[in-house]
């Protein structure tokens, strides 16, 4: 049965995935300001919390693309992950 074998490897990978692709999104740096990212690297994704975004949301500052100028940095407001605080 080489066909489930396929499909098998084929599950396992997207868990394996699904598990490295959260737990990298929960290990996201936190910063106050946006000036305290010194050394951002391509791919690189760091929360800032300062207050600019609607409340429930925090700003996620990304090292999306590389010039000759170093990394570009993007910029957008994402939901906050975490307890709901009262």
């Amino acid at each position: 049965m080489p066909g489930h074998r396929n499909v098998s490897y084929l599950v396992i990978g997207a868990l394996i995935a699904g598990v490295v692709g959260h737990a990298t999104t929960a290990l996201a740096q936190t910063v106050s300001r946006e000036q305290d990212i010194v050394d951002l690297r391509l791919g690189q994704r760091v929360l800032v919390d300062d207050g600019s975004c609607p409340t429930g949301q925090i700003k996620e500052v990304q090292g999306s693309q590389m010039t000759t100028s170093g990394v570009l940095r993007t910029r957008k407001c994402i939901p906050r992950l975490g307890t709901k605080k009262r």
